[in-house]
């Protein structure tokens, strides 16, 4: 039999199952209403934890993609390209800055996540492992890899956790400019000499694949992606937002001459319910992998790269961490 004390913790243990199915329901409840999860709201665990990896990834992915562009600004070839392409780095490390802030409201601190990005244990996005060997490099990163991301990022700005989408707001204004400037680049050297518009497709060559890869796996092989679309932190699944991708550059490069370098590539008049689409050819998702666990041709370069600059920054944090400390105890002895 019971005794008294067992009777309480039975009924206390049913009572905060019961209040916490509640919870959980009226948070799915809000996500349907389409309205914004706050850091003091309450979320399940899994929801939280999917935001931290997402939006640190996503952090990551803005300060390591500085790295192949910074390497070009001082051999970009006109003034004009050098400061355009100085404001753009600066632009991505405002983005991280923004994105990592946002991570912060989930109870990660920068601190630890910049860590587990030094250490290997975070990801970023696998496009930065690839080399920029020629100026239209430059060009192709922004008008494809902007691109993309801008194609994932739009619907971002409607995810269902306040602070990441008011972040992507401002981020998305400044990629579609960086795309912009990336097809201008294109366009100018497709409509160069012969040699200019040969390196221009060699980078369209180059950034294709990797590019289309960056939406991340295939629907069937990403066990992620559902729970984050019912959760609306996505709106749409990787197949979806690579199609879309896909049906928006192709006439681009069409447009400057340039050639999308796929055999398969043909266009369905069946597809997205009969307003047509194209249909690809098979993406070598080996190479995918090898990337993102640390074998492509720039990984470890990357990551030595962001390793040495911080520790060459630790004289330039602990001068701010004094400074802050000798103002708060100013502050404090004028009360």
């Amino acid at each position: 039999m019971c005794n008294h004390k067992d009777l309480e913790e039975m009924n206390s243990s049913v009572s905060k199952s019961t209040m916490e199915i509640s919870l959980h329901k009226e948070f799915q409840k809000k996500i349907d209403r389409d309205e914004k999860i706050e850091p003091k709201d309450f979320m399940p665990e899994a929801y939280r934890k999917t935001l931290v990896r997402q939006i640190g990834q996503h952090a990551h992915s803005e300060v390591v993609g500085m790295l192949p562009e910074g390497n070009w600004i001082t051999r970009a070839p006109t003034l004009k390209r050098k400061l355009s392409l100085l404001a753009k780095v600066q632009d991505e490390a405002g983005h991280g800055l923004y994105l990592y802030c946002a991570a912060e409201t989930l109870g990660k601190s920068r601190l630890e996540m910049t860590e587990e990005l030094l250490s290997g244990k975070a990801k970023y996005s696998s496009i930065f492992n690839y080399p920029t060997p020629t100026w239209a490099d430059i060009g192709a990163i922004g008008w494809l890899v902007d691109g993309a991301a801008i194609m994932n990022q739009i619907p971002l700005c409607r995810c269902s956790y306040g602070p990441y989408a008011r972040a992507m707001i401002r981020i998305c204004k400044e990629e579609s400019f960086h795309q912009r400037q990336g097809y201008e680049i294109m366009l100018t050297l497709a409509q160069g000499t012969k040699e200019q518009k040969d390196m221009a497709q060699r980078a369209l060559n180059r950034w294709w694949w990797p590019s289309i890869m960056m939406f991340g796996p295939s629907d069937k092989d990403s066990p992620n992606t559902q729970t984050s679309v019912k959760w609306k932190i996505k709106r749409y699944t990787n197949d979806e937002l690579r199609e879309k991708f896909i049906d928006a550059i192709v006439p681009q490069a069409k447009k400057i001459g340039l050639s999308i370098p796929d055999k398969d590539l043909k266009w369905d008049k069946k597809l997205n319910k009969g307003s047509g689409g194209y249909t690809h050819g098979k993406i070598d998702w080996d190479e995918f992998w090898r990337v993102v666990k640390g074998n492509g041709p720039m990984n470890n370069e990357r990551i030595s790269t962001k390793r040495k600059a911080w520790h060459e920054g630790l004289w330039v944090r602990n001068a701010a961490r004094a400074y802050a400390l000798k103002k708060q105890s100013t502050v404090v002895a004028a009360e």
